[in-house]
């Protein structure tokens, strides 16, 4: 019976890894499926297509009072959270709340590359909210998925992105030899629905990768995959650690001029990832396992997991690849 699967509330429901959470546990087929959507939100067309898709709206905030926290979390017994970073540090009173009305499971939001404290103000956020976590008692899983494939392979000659992107996406940093845990966007629904309900999992961290790979590997793939060859490897803007480094401090300097301008701070997380994956080699599967991550590839080995030479022949076939988030 429906009424016998676990029910999920996912926070940020809406957003790029939220959406792929919510199709994960839809095609699973087995789950109830929740979303918490700002009062604001309930009009959207981002909110309609997920009642039509068979999701219960739960309306409300994260920053709601401690009681009406409490009325959202009614019945659920997994809380999902992939809120926007901005307010990452304010997920402690949901988590509290959730620890009292019974929730069995909570997964805080990280969704992105494993790393040690005191190199990224973001992942030090992250890792501040894990200890809350294991003080409050409650369940946990936490979940990291290396970098989107998405935002790893350079965008072609013909696309219209605007120049930032473009430049962003034919950028190189250091020598393009560091090798990063990869995974499609799309792909991390489908890991997180086997996730949330092993016991294995519980009150551990799971590293979601499908490939591993250099940017040097990518963009390689790009020049040959795309058709563009050697007019798009002249397109390669190479970055060195000053570099990012420079751009940190930039970043820094703005924010402390205007606390509520969040642009700076946002090239400063930008930057202070870059310096992790690629200078710093963060972002490995070593590195996951040496930090206390179990491996879903080893969890779930019939799961596929796609490497990003088979990605690449999907990405280079949109119409605009440029637009390298569209949700399929």
């Amino acid at each position: 019976m429906a009424t016998d699967k676990p029910t999920v509330l996912i926070l940020g429901g809406t957003g790029y890894t939220g959406q792929s959470i919510v199709d994960g546990l839809l095609k699973s087929g087995n789950f109830r499926v929740a979303v918490l959507v700002r009062p604001t939100s309930v009009t959207k067309l981002a909110t309609d297509k997920l009642k039509a898709s068979g999701v219960e709206i739960r309306v409300g905030n994260l920053t709601d009072d401690y009681e009406k926290l409490k009325q959202h979390l009614q019945g659920v017994d997994v809380l999902i959270s992939a809120v926007d970073a901005r307010v990452i540090g304010q997920q402690r009173e949901i988590f509290r709340a959730a620890k009292e009305v019974g929730v069995q499971r909570v997964i805080p939001c990280d969704w992105a590359t494993p790393g040690a404290r005191g190199v990224r103000m973001l992942t030090d956020v992250k890792l501040d909210i894990r200890e809350y976590l294991k003080e409050l008692g409650v369940g946990y899983t936490i979940i990291d998925v290396g970098w989107w494939m998405q935002l790893f392979l350079p965008f072609p000659l013909r696309s219209n992105a605007t120049p930032q992107l473009k430049g962003m996406s034919w950028s190189i940093y250091g020598t393009g030899e560091s090798r990063n845990l990869l995974t499609n966007l799309h792909h991390i629904g489908t890991w997180v629905a086997r996730i949330i309900v092993d016991p294995r999992t519980l009150n551990n961290s799971v590293i979601i990768w499908e490939d591993e790979a250099t940017q040097k590997d990518a963009h390689e793939i790009g020049a040959r995959v795309s058709g563009d060859g050697d007019a798009l490897r002249q397109k390669r803007i190479y970055v060195s650690e000053q570099d990012v480094q420079q751009r940190i401090a930039e970043g820094r300097a703005a924010f402390a001029k205007d606390r509520n301008d969040f642009l700076p701070i946002m090239k400063v997380f930008g930057s202070q990832y870059m310096l992790s994956m690629h200078f710093l080699q963060e972002n490995t599967l070593e590195n996951a396992k040496r930090l206390g991550y179990l491996d879903a590839r080893e969890l779930y080995p019939d799961i596929p997991a796609q490497s990003l030479e088979d990605y690449a022949k999907e990405f280079y076939s949109l119409p605009e690849p440029g637009v390298y988030l569209n949700r399929h």
